[in-house]
């Protein structure tokens, strides 16, 4: 899978006590790196149990304490990635598709100039792949329809914030082990350190509000509600976002706004919710 050799390179794993606990290092001793790995005695019941990607904390503490170059923790079936630079900050699945889609987009790989990701990715990944003169789509939230954006398409690269990333060239789905090989193929073929490769993507403070709503329907149809939230649109401009959706699966209407600071993301989410409350939205 990787045409690179990972000798001299040390790589920290947090296999979960899941599905990659003896593959992982496999791969990765064969490449020639120096592999160390926590959280590799599943015992049935530990199976992300504060360890993995969702408390990527450990790996944070585990990569500088032992002082590695890199450190990638996967969840419980693998599928997921998350990375951390030789500093100890997380690489998150926003900063990974950057990472890869501007290193395809230098190769000439990127087909259509496009990275696909969910409406959840944060806006400093939007004005990354601005910069670097790469487009996007954007889909609901939730890897399937990511992918069925990249299959309708034709796109390679798409993925979601926490770290599911999926390369069709190689997969229908997220494959974690494949995603941290691709990162070592970029930060060994750009001979960068993972934080240099990670810094152009900056993220921007973030606010998200739950409000429940009597009807979902009715609020996100609302022209005063919709209007509010493209006054705050027109109002950040180019310096944020704000993105009004509902739940799946619970009477709620998700208002998130992401701008230069916390201050002004709870300003704009407050006057749209401003307007929910007045248009008698709300349950009380």
């Amino acid at each position: 899978m990787s045409k690179f050799s990972f000798k001299d390179v040390k790589v920290g794993l947090d296999v979960a006590n899941g599905a990659a606990w003896q593959i992982a290092k496999g791969v990765f001793d064969a490449l020639g790196a120096k592999t160390y790995v926590m959280n590799d005695e599943p015992d049935g019941y530990n199976i992300n149990t504060n360890c993995g990607s969702t408390h990527i904390e450990h790996l944070q503490k585990f990569v500088v304490d032992k002082g590695l170059d890199v450190g990638f923790a996967y969840d419980g079936d693998a599928d997921r990635c998350l990375c951390v630079d030789e500093k100890g900050n997380v690489v998150t699945g926003d900063h990974i598709l950057y990472i890869y889609g501007t290193y395809m987009k230098d190769r000439g790989k990127l087909l259509n100039n496009k990275v696909v990701t969910t409406v959840m990715s944060n806006f400093g990944l939007y004005k990354a792949l601005d910069k670097a003169g790469i487009e996007y789509e954007q889909t609901k939230v939730g890897d399937k329809y990511v992918y069925e954006n990249m299959v309708q398409n034709g796109h390679r690269i798409g993925g979601e914030q926490s770290g599911h990333i999926i390369f069709t060239k190689y997969a229908t789905t997220g494959d974690g082990i494949l995603t941290s090989l691709k990162l070592m193929e970029a930060m060994l073929a750009r001979k960068k350190k993972m934080s240099e490769l990670a810094a152009p993507v900056v993220f921007y403070p973030q606010v998200l509000k739950n409000v429940r709503v009597k009807s979902k329907e009715e609020c996100m149809n609302d022209p005063d509600v919709l209007a509010a939230d493209a006054a705050a649109k027109k109002a950040l401009g180019d310096k944020g976002r704000t993105l009004l959706r509902e739940s799946g699966t619970e009477p709620v209407v998700r208002v998130m706004a992401e701008a230069p600071s916390e201050e002004e993301c709870e300003k704009y989410v407050d006057k749209i919710i401003d307007v929910i409350r007045a248009k008698g939205h709300l349950v009380d």
